[in-house]
């Protein structure tokens, strides 16, 4: 017999400030047993010297984490010019330097090269696979790894500040799958001088913004208390990517059961779309003529 998953049903995302020091896993954690949940999970990883959005989704609000994950995001980061690391950024170690220092408008005139569809290889301290053994442990071990480049798609990438000769504070907004570091460590090497990552913070992810954040000190100051529970958002913000429709009770009733049901709204055929009932989500399927077929449903 399984064994019973021990926690509190209940589900919503929250938007967490997260602080430089941790992982991404690590603040999860927290999360879960603050709110005493029995399941949290969170959309896109941070590198743990990272700050800023990392949107934690608790109980059924998990079912939507890959709407998010696969959402723009926006990061601010501060590069060192002048110097590579062999992790791309400043935890790493000093590998290649160079005296040349480029000037705002040489840095200006290489970003939009970085624009639009853009193939990128992931830096050799990340997560990606390699035969069933992530990048970095690999790396730790001292194998020269050859990662292969990855489509990514960006939308900007922009100079916003020049601190010193020595950094640039620059602004990405991308798809999924983009690493700062490896669009810092290849700005470095257009404008021949190598460069990494000093500083990175997401602004932004999805529908999730670092203005609605809360820190862990705040999350701490509320564990395991009722008033904790008002810090959560709902879980269809998950989903404001998606076309919202209604359905009738009946179709409420089958969709919860895993069948086909009837939406009163309607959308383009074969669009992905999610069903709410009495403004409850329902379900996440694909709309055909008047029906939802769902390929994910909400227990709530």
């Amino acid at each position: 017999m399984a064994r019973k998953r021990k926690g509190r049903d209940i589900s919503g995302w929250l938007v967490v400030d997260k602080p430089a020091g941790l992982t991404s896993t690590a603040v999860v954690n927290k999360v879960k047993w603050a709110f005493d949940a029995k399941k949290a999970g969170h959309a896109g990883t941070l590198d743990p010297e990272a700050t800023g959005v990392l949107a934690v989704a608790l109980g059924e609000a998990t079912k939507t984490v890959p709407y998010v994950t696969d959402a723009m995001k926006a990061y601010t980061f501060i590069i060192r010019l002048g110097q590579a690391t062999n992790t791309d950024d400043a935890e790493g170690e000093g590998i290649a330097e160079s005296d040349l220092r480029p000037s705002d408008a040489e840095i200006t005139a290489a970003l939009p090269s970085f624009e639009g569809d853009i193939a990128q290889v992931p830096p050799q301290y990340s997560a990606v696979k390699i035969v069933g053994q992530r990048a970095y442990k690999l790396a730790r071990d001292g194998e020269d790894l050859e990662l292969a480049a990855r489509p990514l798609y960006v939308e900007s990438l922009k100079l916003l500040s020049r601190p010193d000769a020595d950094h640039a504070e620059l602004e990405l907004i991308c798809g999924k799958g983009g690493y700062v570091r490896a669009i810092a460590r290849d700005l470095g090497e257009k404008l021949g001088c190598y460069a990494h990552v000093r500083h990175l913070r997401r602004i932004w992810s999805g529908p999730f913004d670092v203005e609605e954040g809360v820190t862990l000190e705040q999350i701490e100051a509320l564990a395991r208390s009722e008033e904790i529970d008002t810090l959560l958002l709902p879980l269809e913000i998950g989903l404001s990517d998606l076309p919202q429709l209604t359905c009738t009770d009946l179709g409420a009733a089958r969709l919860k059961n895993g069948n086909p049901g009837e939406v009163i709204t309607s959308a383009e055929y074969g669009e992905e779309c999610w069903a709410a009932h009495d403004g409850t989500p329902v379900a996440v399927g694909i709309y055909r003529g008047g029906t939802l077929h769902p390929h994910r449903v909400f227990n709530l």
